[in-house]
């Protein structure tokens, strides 16, 4: 289905800020609907020729409220109505005025009872509001009386392009309803009346007296986006609280009778539960960070442990083992830095491989200049992968830049070496390979029959923990020399 943007251009010759306005207005107007009880449908002229006299209309937007059924059950957006079957928003767009009847309405069958409103954007009609009135269950109560009466002073503010609001929307997802509460207060500010709602979500706040006619302030509650609204006639939003148990979101809508305040709109929502469960979340979060942060701790004492012993040690082959374990302690301990800061299932790994990078360039101890470098990403992986794969790269670099050189070309020296770790992530698989420009895998050499232990960690790795491949080889002399060694797991568990 088009968007409302996209079919104003390809069907009426509205420009890009009438757009922007409309858009406003759709964003707000579930507000409109549950107000009302009723449907609402965005109407704008068809740009294109038609019979002499004639007049058509495409539908911009529709809108079902929430407290009431719908009387269109099937989607407009996008249809053409004609003139024909729509005088009064023919009348609106020619007298620019509100006018409401009757309209023998297709889907329906029957004749329902319509508002049109003009929708006014600098200075001009732009569109019609068509509201689709239900019929009501029975007399119309005090509360009911007052959200109709609420909704025709919006619909004089959308005639006269004062609603909707530049600053904001003031209605849509995660924000509250008509059925949340509402306290209708006057210009200065009294409250005229309070639903039910909006009454229970005061007393959480400790406030029992009786609300009307009186200030939220004179009842002892300072709620600052009132006094904003009045005074400068801009929507505003704030949560109130009363300890830790309760929290309640006020959302006021300034009420406009040409350009002054003449009200304004609370909507009252009870949040506690909502805050509650965030608390819990946070909590956890908190947790799960803390418990990170403790391991990473312990292997870092684990690393220094190691460090510690390997330099007490006399025989070079115990110094080296010990240094080379102390090593892949602190590339796991990488990773768990990594979710102490962000905790949960899934980690940037980019932030590790910058770790791994400075863990190996400080640890090994070449006998000759070695660069690396680090192109691509794999952006975010889940805990589960980035421990072992962290492990892995991080033993591929540290051999690549310890034994690739190692007797290359009789001028250690003069040969400046270059580690090149290649990533991405693509079809569902996470790619590494790690190419170096040394003297290259001896004509012997097999994987199956590693020389190390720490070729046989990573080999293992992956094809076993991580259910990958690994592949290593000689580059040939065209192709630039040295060493590749490729690494492909998937991302996600497979059979």
């Amino acid at each position: 289905m088009a968007t409302l943007a996209e079919l104003a251009t390809l069907r009426t010759d509205l420009s890009d800020a009438t757009v922007d306005h409309l858009l406003r207005l759709t964003a707000s107007w579930s507000l409109l609907a549950d107000l009302s009880f009723s449907d609402l449908l965005l109407m704008a002229r068809v740009d294109e020729p038609t019979n002499r006299g004639a007049m058509n209309f495409v539908v911009l937007g529709q809108m079902r409220p929430n407290n009431r059924s719908t009387l269109l059950n099937d989607d407009l957006v996008g249809t053409t109505q004609t003139s024909d079957a729509w005088p009064l928003v023919r009348l609106v767009f020619d007298s620019g005025t509100r006018v409401v009847g009757e309209v023998t309405v297709e889907k329906v069958g029957e004749s329902v009872p319509v508002w049109c409103v003009p929708v006014r954007f600098d200075s001009k009609v732009v569109a019609v509001m068509v509201r689709l009135q239900g019929p009501l269950r029975g007399p119309a109560s005090l509360y009911e009386q007052a959200y109709l009466s609420i909704f025709e002073r919006l619909c004089s503010m959308v005639g006269d392009a004062t609603f909707p609001f530049r600053e904001d929307d003031v209605a849509g997802p995660g924000m509250p309803r008509v059925g949340d509460g509402i306290i209708l207060l006057d210009g200065l500010g009294e409250v005229e009346f309070a639903t039910p709602n909006a009454t229970n979500a005061l007393h959480r706040l400790g406030i029992y007296a009786s609300a009307e006619g009186r200030t939220l302030r004179a009842m002892g509650l300072r709620v600052r986006v009132v006094e904003r609204s009045l005074e400068f006639g801009i929507p505003a939003m704030e949560e109130v609280d009363r300890g830790q148990d309760v929290a309640i979101l006020f959302h006021c809508v300034p009420l406009f009778d040409h350009g002054v305040v003449t009200g304004v709109v609370v909507l009252v929502r009870d949040v506690s539960d909502l805050r509650q469960l965030n608390r819990v979340v946070l909590n956890r979060e908190a947790a799960v960070r803390e418990v990170h942060h403790r391991v990473k701790n312990n292997l870092q004492t684990i690393s220094s442990l190691l460090r510690l012993q390997a330099r007490r040690s006399d025989e070079i082959e115990t110094r080296t083992a010990l240094q080379e374990a102390e090593r892949r302690v602190r590339s796991i301990a990488v990773v768990h830095e990594v979710l102490s800061r962000e905790p949960g299932e899934e980690v940037v790994f980019d932030e590790i491989v910058r770790s791994l990078v400075l863990l190996v360039e400080d640890t090994v101890l070449a006998l000759h200049p070695v660069e690396i470098v680090v192109n691509g990403e794999l952006g975010v992986l889940s805990t589960d992968l980035a421990t072992p794969l962290a492990v892995a790269l991080a033993e591929l670099l540290t051999n690549a830049v310890e034994h690739a050189f190692v007797g290359f070309g009789g001028a250690l020296n003069e040969h400046v070496g270059v580690v090149t770790l290649n990533l991405v992530q693509e079809e569902g698989y996470a790619i590494a390979e790690i190419r170096d420009n040394g003297r290259g895998l001896r004509p012997d050499f097999s994987l199956e029959v590693p020389t190390s232990l720490g070729l046989s960690i990573v080999r293992d790795l992956v094809r076993t923990q991580l259910n990958g491949t690994i592949t290593m080889k000689s580059m040939s002399y065209a192709e630039g020399g040295g060493t590749l060694v490729r690494v492909v797991v998937p991302t996600s568990v497979r059979d």
